[in-house]
């Protein structure tokens, strides 16, 4: 954070100093209750209802607390803490974020979308830190309740700045817009996902959607050409450019000669009619559609395309994104256990379509969650996608995965077909499956521990 007078805080809040010293600097701000306050020199925003510790406040003094609250015991402040009494908490909250938000003339850019987000945010960083001192939000860390910490993390030297928008339910994206106030903003793609908090697939693409409004006037929107529900978005009130990529033709950033090479994608870049050689780390055409979307972002903010296609070569992808390793009896472990939604379970199968030629293929598959009323239909839909293929052994874990399972079987899949519903039955049962020609896709929910730990135990 930039340091920050409090005298200056007083007057951009209007709020009235009922103790403590003003002679210092703020180097810190969070939401007392909310965000744990483990710096000296921070601002902590503390409402009506909190019951204030002043002891631990004060050890990690100075503190300045602005709050609400009618009435305060003076007497039960202590030396080391100033309090700023203000009308409202709430208004004083985001009066102080776009404040500070605004002391920055810098490229902001947040990313959504089902998938990518996180590999997309990477790349983008990694791309301008050879150049710039970008600030990112934390692997894929993007709830709504940590974006006031991550702008927070700006300050006098950040050149540029990438977050990730969470999306658990309907206004959460608005509310995270309207802390970074981004100047570019991308939609990786829509896919299925978290309908329990938006009611269903067009709440949630309408929930996506929110990014758009979302960016500061004048600034960018980057979509992805290719992507069905994407082109369901409401852009036409948008007041600012509108970049699209992916393989479609008219796309301004687009790709051709796609092919997998040692490591990850080839291909040619395409964009103002100019051709580029270029290569993404990770296997998969979604992969392709991340760089695409990270080279978009780049060259917006004035990168030289041959610059950040150089950095792209030496990214590395975030560990159980599709992560190639030696298993158990030399078997080809990929292990995709990072997140599991049906976007990227389809993702993940289309990598197999291209690598899995001529190898075993097994599939182990655990639950998707978060699909509300639309569990049933999206985990056979998958099983339909399974029975399409040619599967040596498809796999189930969990009573959910086991409707993909069931569809597979009615679809007249040829798999060999096993149900588990806790991965802590499997054990060692599996193992005569494995060999060096076995090809072993294993995804999960993030959120399972024994999903992971099962995937680490097939890795050697």
């Amino acid at each position: 954070m930039k340091p920050i007078a409090v005298n200056d805080i007083r007057k951009v809040l209007g709020g009235k100093i009922i103790t403590g010293p003003v002679n210092w600097k703020v180097e810190d701000a969070i939401y007392y209750k909310r965000h744990d306050h483990t710096k000296r020199n921070s601002l902590l925003f503390a409402s009506k209802g909190d019951e204030i510790n002043w002891v631990a406040i004060d050890k990690k003094g100075p503190s300045l607390v602005i709050t609400d609250k009618s009435s305060i015991e003076l007497k039960d402040v202590l030396p080391n803490t100033t309090v700023m009494q203000v009308t409202s908490l709430v208004q004083s909250y985001w009066k102080f974020i776009d404040y500070y938000r605004n002391l920055f003339h810098i490229p902001v850019v947040t990313i959504t979308g089902t998938c990518g987000k996180t590999t997309t945010k990477d790349m983008i960083k990694h791309m301008l830190s050879g150049m710039w001192n970008v600030h990112a939000s934390l692997s894929s860390k993007n709830e709504p309740r940590r974006s006031f910490p991550y702008l927070m993390g700006i300050d006098e030297h950040t050149k540029a700045a990438v977050f990730e928008h969470g999306l658990g339910n309907s206004g959460n994206i608005k509310h995270q817009c309207m802390i970074y106030q981004p100047t570019i903003g991308i939609i990786m793609n829509i896919g299925v996902h978290h309908l329990d908090g938006c009611g269903n697939l067009e709440g949630y693409i309408k929930a996506k959607g929110e990014i758009i409004e979302g960016i500061k006037d004048g600034g960018t929107l980057i979509l992805n050409a290719d992507d069905q529900n994407s082109k369901k978005l409401k852009i036409y009130g948008f007041r600012g450019k509108i970049i699209y990529f992916g393989p479609d033709e008219k796309a301004d950033f687009r790709a051709s000669r796609i092919a997998y090479g040692d490591g990850g994608m080839d291909f040619i870049l395409h964009t103002n009619d100019k051709e580029y050689n270029a290569f993404v780390p990770g296997y998969g055409e979604h992969q392709v559609s991340n760089a695409l979307a990270a080279f978009a972002a780049v060259h917006e903010m004035g990168v030289d395309l041959k610059i950040a296609i150089q950095r792209l070569r030496t990214y590395q992808n975030m560990g159980r994104h599709l992560e190639f390793s030696k298993g158990k009896n030399g078997c080809t472990v990929i292990d995709d256990t990072w997140t599991n939604n049906p976007t990227s379970v389809e993702a993940a199968l289309r990598v197999i379509d291209s690598i899995g030629k001529g190898k075993k293929v097994i599939l182990i598959l655990g639950d998707i969650n978060r699909l509300g009323n639309f569990e049933k239909k999206y985990h056979r839909e998958i099983g339909s996608l399974v029975a399409e293929r040619n599967i040596h052994t498809l796999i189930t874990i969990g009573k959910k995965a086991e409707e993909i399972a069931r569809q597979a079987m009615r679809d007249g899949s040829t798999a060999n077909i096993r149900i588990f519903d806790k991965v802590e039955k499997i054990g060692n049962r599996l193992d005569h499956l494995f060999d060096d020609e076995s090809l072993v896709l294993i995804k999960g929910p993030m959120s399972s521990r024994g999903m992971i730990e099962f995937a680490k135990s097939l890795k050697r």
